[in-house]
């Protein structure tokens, strides 16, 4: 016992913990808190290299205190001129300086930087259903350039279809022979390099679009800085929460008043979301709370499926109220009170009892960057049963109706960058499998086609294709090369896909919230 009395806040030390497979792991964690209940000491630990959200409080007999390292003690940093927070130059410091300056440089642009070039005429991009002996991508398309692909699946060239092209691409395309002879060369600028082809990592796939992720915007961002981040709001301060007749138990630490973290369990009203310190306050609240349903006008309805448009404005208490609650999911974005600037896409699953709420996404009423997601969850109960693709294609749809194309905000959490993908993913596919030949030819399409046809921003459409590798460069044209892998995959994923969004059932009429005063 003397032993585990030298664990204290900073040590790392491997720590017992159940993997996927319910056997024995010893990952290295570091302790962030310590505190003793019932003459007994607990331990909360974040495992390194995991998620957060697999933080506990463990016993001592769970720790492997042969391995313990000790938290290393800060040296005192000299000041420098007398000057408190001032230090005196060191190389290290001199040398990210220096990297600093080089990556501003326009001779060595960042990592995932993309260098603003010249629009190029568009270029031809086939489909094909087997993998010819291609050589090696020497670049991708630029964000700022028009592609067009052409998609050509064995399979379906016997009807023959060409999708309409735009009236303004329609100057932009070059007919393009596959030895390319007929495509025109722009001459390659002197310091400009070109991006190779790859598969975009979680890194490249979560910054914005010019390859740095930018510092949060104050007029109402939802990500989080990190600038705030200590050991209170590292700590899951929430140990169990009751809604309706489910029991969630929190990722991540919420704002909830300091007074209720410390219950065993805290109790929400399923309708509006109001947290109450005891089970015999939540059913007096209950025979005074009218709502059976968010607050805010129903949009759509199909089956026992709803989703309700709500006014950060108009329902601030139920907005802040949604917030608190999805923070204990969401460790990315922080939490701003003001829920004035934003909207919330509530979805609902309806029984006898009342509309019970299955998810929901927030956006921006005014949004410069194209955002069309600010933030989105499904709660734990309803994960893995197809509603977080229901909420993403619903974002969309909200867009076609608005006539614009929209992203995510990033950075994506782990989870939304997955479902994010696989919603990408299935939806250009969809589109690339339905695409018949006309007379013999190679069906086109371009990219800003795709985007059009789906409001997925052209800059996720051409990441979602490095990611799946279906780019090629062949005989001096872009290829798109579908493999009987992908097909299948591709088939077997939406004969899954049950819930779908009816636009039929949508009645949503957008609005212009630059020309209201306020909101």
């Amino acid at each position: 016992m003397a032993d585990t009395l030298e664990v204290i806040e900073g040590c790392r030390l491997p720590v017992l913990r159940k993997n996927q497979e319910n056997e024995d792991e010893w990952p290295l964690a570091e302790i962030l808190s310590v505190k003793e209940v019932a003459s007994r000491k607990l331990y909360y630990v974040h495992y390194i290299d995991f998620n957060k959200r697999l933080d506990e409080w463990v016993t001592p007999d769970r720790l492997d205190l042969k391995k313990l390292q000790l938290p290393k003690k800060e040296a005192k940093t000299p000041t420098k001129n007398g000057l408190p927070g001032s230090r005196p130059s060191s190389p290290e410091r001199d040398v990210r300086k220096s990297l600093d300056l080089s990556l501003q440089t326009p001779t060595a642009p960042p990592r995932g930087k993309t260098v603003p070039t010249p629009k190029r005429k568009a270029e031809s991009v086939s489909l094909t259903t087997q993998v010819p002996p291609v050589t090696s991508v020497p670049s991708l398309p630029g964000s700022t350039e028009v592609t067009q692909a052409s998609v050509y699946p064995s399979a379906r060239d016997s009807n023959a279809f060409t999708p309409k092209s735009n009236s303004r691409d329609d100057h932009d395309q070059l007919s393009v022979t596959t030895n390319g002879t007929s495509r025109r060369l722009i001459p390659s600028q002197p310091g400009r390099k070109r991006k190779a082809n790859c598969v975009g990592t979680d890194e490249d796939s979560q910054d914005s679009s010019d390859g740095i992720p930018s510092a949060p915007r104050m007029t109402g961002s939802l990500v989080s800085d990190r600038s705030h981040d200590d050991i209170i709001t590292r700590m899951k301060n929430i140990d169990c929460i009751e809604l309706g007749r489910h029991r969630l138990k929190p990722w991540y630490f919420s704002p909830y008043p300091q007074e209720l973290t410390a219950l065993p369990i805290l109790y929400l009203c399923e309708f509006c979301l109001k947290y109450l310190k005891s089970l015999k306050c939540l059913q007096r609240h209950l025979t005074k709370c009218n709502l059976r349903h968010p607050p805010g006008n129903e949009i759509y309805r199909k089956g026992t499926i709803s989703f309700f448009e709500i006014d950060g404005r108009k329902n601030k208490t139920y907005s802040q109220n949604l917030c608190l609650l999805a923070k204990c999911f969401l460790d990315h974005k922080t939490l701003y009170y003001d829920t004035d600037p934003f909207l919330f896409y509530v979805m609902t699953e309806y029984d006898s009892k009342g509309f019970h709420i299955v998810g929901y996404f927030s956006k921006e009423k005014e949004s410069t960057e194209d955002y069309n997601v600010a933030c989105i969850l499904t709660l734990p109960p309803y994960q893995r049963r197809g509603y977080g693709k229901l909420l993403i294609e619903f974002s969309y749809e909200l867009s076609k109706v608005e006539g614009k194309t929209g992203t995510p905000e990033k950075p994506l959490s782990d989870l939304g960058l997955l479902s994010y993908r696989s919603y990408w993913s299935q939806t250009i596919l969809e589109i690339l499998m339905d695409l018949k030949s006309d007379n013999g030819e190679r069906p086109q399409i371009t990219i800003n086609e795709i985007s059009e046809i789906t409001s997925v921003k052209k800059e996720d459409v051409i990441s979602t294709l490095q990611y799946l590798n279906l780019i090629n460069y062949y005989k001096g044209q872009y290829i798109l090369t579908l493999s009987e892998d992908i097909v299948e995959g591709h088939e077997r994923a939406m004969h899954k896909r049950h819930l779908r969004i009816d636009p039929k059932c949508l009645h949503f009429t957008p609005k212009d919230w630059s020309k209201r005063g306020k909101w």
